[in-house]
């Protein structure tokens, strides 16, 4: 076995395993812990930059006109739409956005800590499986996820709107349900999904986003004075709390080769 084929965690697997149904299953099933020996064959069937899924500047657009979209009463079609974006603006996990506590929050210093996860799990009495699921509130999978990760403005005014549908108090969550309780990830997940079937956008893992977000540090984006703004594979795999830069580089982040387009004239040999 090669260095490219040691131990994963099983939570680094998942950030691999992009948009299919059985990540999808997998995720919801809360069966993402303990450690996986990636074999030869496994690696074949892990995504490269050619299969990773993100939104386009259009795309961003019409997701967000639909997710902040009311109804003729002025009421919001969907509940708490501005975490969507704001895991667009951070590059959050699912279950890191779920876990965040408003005193997790430090709007002043424009930074966030993330501390606690959230997932589903079947239920159990000991060693006995029970009927139905459970929200699961722990510690984060590994010493990278646990970061602190920096605010835009975009994404203090999400945080700023979630507070203004729902706040429980500094000790609850960003993201609560009715009763100021850890929100169920199937239910944020099936609310996402159903903004998504409401614009012409192809589907899309909640995953993307991630995706997304990774891909614009890295690429760039273009600033008003025309230049272009982009950080580091190493300095996105710390704000995505990944172990490795390779981890970053290989499965989060989709290359734009437009910017290769006459990169060696003037190199004639």
């Amino acid at each position: 076995m090669n260095d490219n084929a040691k131990v994963f965690s099983l939570i680094e697997m998942r950030e691999m395993m992009i948009d299919t149904s059985d990540y999808q299953m997998m995720e919801e099933a809360g069966e993402f812990t303990g450690i996986l020996e990636m074999k030869a064959q496994d690696k074949e069937n892990l995504p490269t930059s050619e299969t990773i899924t993100i939104f386009t500047p259009e795309e961003i657009k019409i997701f967000k006109d639909e997710a902040f979209s009311t109804f003729s009463n002025g009421k919001r079609k969907y509940q708490q739409a501005a975490a969507y974006i704001l895991m667009l603006n951070t590059g959050l996990r699912t279950g890191e956005v779920l876990g965040l506590l408003n005193s997790d929050i430090d709007l002043d210093n424009r930074v966030m800590h993330l501390n606690r996860g959230v997932k589903e799990i079947s239920k159990r009495d000991g060693v006995t499986a029970e009927k139905g699921r459970e929200v699961k509130v722990g510690k984060l999978k590994s010493a990278t996820s646990k970061r602190d990760v920096p605010l835009n403005d975009t994404a203090i005014e999400m945080i700023l709107d979630l507070r203004k549908e729902f706040y429980f108090g500094e000790d609850s969550p960003l993201i609560p349900d009715e009763k100021g309780n850890f929100t169920r990830p199937v239910n944020f997940r099936k609310r996402y999904y159903r903004i998504l079937k409401a614009t012409a956008i192809e589907t899309k893992g909640l995953h993307s986003l991630r995706h997304t977000f990774a891909t614009n540090l890295v690429n760039g984006i273009k600033q008003p004075n025309g230049s272009i703004k982009s950080l580091t594979p190493r300095q996105v795999a710390d704000l995505l709390g990944h172990t490795t830069s390779e981890i970053t580089e290989m499965y989060y982040v989709k290359r734009d080769l437009t910017k290769l387009n006459g990169i060696t004239d003037g190199f004639e040999l």
